[in-house]
């Protein structure tokens, strides 16, 4: 064979795969955020009400004006309350938590608001608006006349767990709770596209484990048993950055998708969170003076 007829052949294949390396990483850039998020408009729950508190809908505002729907919860009782800031995942619509408010957060209160496009949330969805919104939320949740701004924890799920861990960095959380947590999405991403210079062309980074060890308030991981969106070693790499690591726990016969919803996970959250904000044992009043004998004249 005419060996000099391999060299266009190669060439012409080499140009292939460039062409066809180029179109990937273009589709990828071009895609990321349908990639990354996936917006839920329809409510889970259509009129959610949790049995251990006051429910009530509410709208805030972005720092750009755009608004955003979502629910907030106080218990019955008479406040202050300690506090929860939920965070929900990539394909989630957080009405299902005001429903599972009562078993998840007893004595608490709650605030869901859903991500820019989620729910009656207006806007499309970005790390820099979604982490912006998430500080905003915070600050309204502690200046609200019914809550105890020293006691307020902040939870997330899977893409949520991102968000939390930058709101409790940048605000005075009291405590920490991340379902599926993962290291950061560009890690993500690299082991999906291994051909695709994802450090160059992902804007959406929630790169986790570079805020972590900045983290000093109890955090509570919890892991699900066979999770094929987040993979335990991605879990593995954030928990080992962790500065005030509170618990690492295995949620049995859960996936990555059933896991908030199993009572198994709900009861642990509770249970981390009320022991967490147990009002301190008062102290113990001195004991009686018993008084000494006069000295003798």
């Amino acid at each position: 064979m005419d060996s000099s007829r391999k060299i266009p052949t190669v060439a012409g294949m080499a140009g292939f795969a460039s062409v066809l390396w180029l179109g990937l990483t273009a589709a990828v850039a071009a895609t990321q955020r349908r990639l990354l998020f996936n917006p839920v408009t329809e409510k889970e729950v259509f009129r959610p009400r949790s049995s251990g508190h006051r429910t009530r809908p509410v709208v805030l505002r972005g720092h750009d004006g755009t608004r955003l729907g979502g629910w907030l919860l106080t218990p019955h009782a008479v406040g202050p309350y300690p506090a929860v800031l939920y965070f929900g995942g990539r394909s989630e619509e957080v009405s299902w938590v005001v429903r599972d408010a009562g078993t998840l957060f007893p004595g608490m209160a709650l605030l869901a608001v859903n991500y820019r496009g989620y729910g009656d949330s207006l806007g499309d969805p970005a790390e820099h608006d979604i982490v912006h919104d998430g500080r905003m939320l915070f600050d309204w949740l502690a200046e609200h006349g019914s809550v105890d701004p020293s006691r307020i924890a902040v939870v997330g799920r899977s893409l949520g767990s991102g968000v939390a861990v930058q709101v409790a960095r940048d605000r005075p959380a009291s405590a920490v709770v991340l379902i599926t947590p993962y290291d950061s999405i560009v890690a993500i991403a690299k082991r999906r596209f291994r051909a695709v210079p994802v450090d160059y062309v992902l804007r959406h980074r929630f790169e986790s484990i570079k805020y972590a060890p900045e983290l000093k308030v109890p955090t509570y991981v919890l892991r699900a048993e066979s999770d094929d969106i987040i993979p335990h070693a991605h879990t593995d790499l954030l928990v080992a950055k962790l500065t005030a690591l509170h618990g690492d726990d295995i949620i049995p016969g859960s996936d990555h998708l059933n896991i908030p919803y199993l009572a198994t996970t709900q009861e642990r959250i509770a249970h981390f969170l009320s022991g967490h904000f147990s009002p301190p044992l008062t102290s113990q009043p001195p004991a009686e003076a018993i008084p000494l004998p006069a000295p003798a004249q």
